[in-house]
């Protein structure tokens, strides 16, 4: 069955069009002339049976149903757009496509993947953020770097590390102190993560402490939030050490107490079964966990 779609041509045209609700910019833009955008938007209009745009002698201007479509015309035409420059990118290389938990992507992982890619060069990794699991069949992801139990159906795992967080904060709540003990961190407030929201109550009671508001405090997506709350003086936050590295280094951030919050989840790079004999995954898988095992060794 023919399926009933304008023609891209028509498509673009409008697209630029509404967007500068002028067809004299339009034109300029596509490097077409005026008479041609006017034709491919009155062949559009034709084609819905519905007026886009209202002309008068002061120019054009879209009409309620024209904007409405616009905006769903701009969506799809940048979403093809993606997809075609990706099929392009893949052209000629070997590309893993590689999706990870954010902090842990941008704070551990690149600034080590320099040392991948001048060994593989000829391979190309993609990042993008992604915070749970989810089906590799319904993406283009090869890869999964993810913080949980390795329990993700049709997948390898590979463990890479634990996340072993402690207590941290800007050394003016330490107000001169060396450390805090835990009932001087219940003192203070608590900066709570989303994705760990019994983190506080279980270091307090690994402490050996029953503290009524451990479930209390601002709450924050990522760790990356966390440290800049911190930083702030905005209270005190449960962070892996390896995932703030440099704000420990310049003293932004310090060790509250040494004590760590020990979790039987970790961080995990996971291969769906389809693709755990690619040449280049297999690469990475073992560039990776020889970094994750040299850093505890550290």
């Amino acid at each position: 069955m023919r399926r009933k779609i304008p023609s891209t041509v028509a498509l673009v045209s409008f697209e630029a069009a509404a967007r500068h609700e002028s067809f004299t910019k339009a034109a300029h833009e596509l490097s077409l002339t005026q008479g041609a955008i006017c034709r491919q938007i009155a062949s559009l209009e034709d084609f819905l049976s519905v007026e886009l745009f209202r002309r008068s002698r002061r120019g054009v201007k879209l009409t309620e149903a024209g904007l409405s479509y616009s905006r769903r015309v701009a969506t799809q035409l940048d979403a093809v757009e993606r997809d075609t420059l990706s099929v392009m990118g893949h052209t000629g290389a070997n590309v893993i496509e590689l999706a990870v938990v954010p902090t842990f992507g941008t704070q551990w992982l690149l600034p080590r993947l320099k040392e991948f890619q001048q060994q593989h060069p000829e391979v190309t990794v993609n990042l993008t953020n992604r915070t749970r699991p989810f089906l590799f069949a319904d993406t283009e992801f090869d890869a999964a770097i993810y913080f949980g139990d390795a329990d993700w159906s049709g997948t390898e795992s590979h463990k890479l590390m634990g996340e072993n967080p402690m207590p941290v904060c800007s050394p003016t709540l330490l107000d001169g102190r060396k450390s805090l003990t835990p009932e001087a961190i219940a003192e203070l407030p608590l900066l709570q993560q989303t994705t760990r929201p019994y983190a506080w109550r279980q270091w307090f009671n690994a402490q050996n402490l029953n503290i009524a508001r451990d479930l209390t405090g601002p709450r924050y997506e990522l760790f990356s939030m966390l440290a800049q709350a911190a930083m702030h003086d905005m209270g005190i936050a449960l962070i892996p050490p390896f995932l703030i590295q440099r704000e420990l280094a310049e003293k932004r951030l310090v060790v509250a107490n040494r004590n760590a919050l020990s979790s039987i989840k970790a961080y995990y790079l996971m291969i769906p079964d389809r693709k755990v004999e690619s040449a280049s995954l297999r690469a990475f898988r073992d560039w990776l966990v020889n970094q994750a095992t040299s850093y505890h060794l550290d």
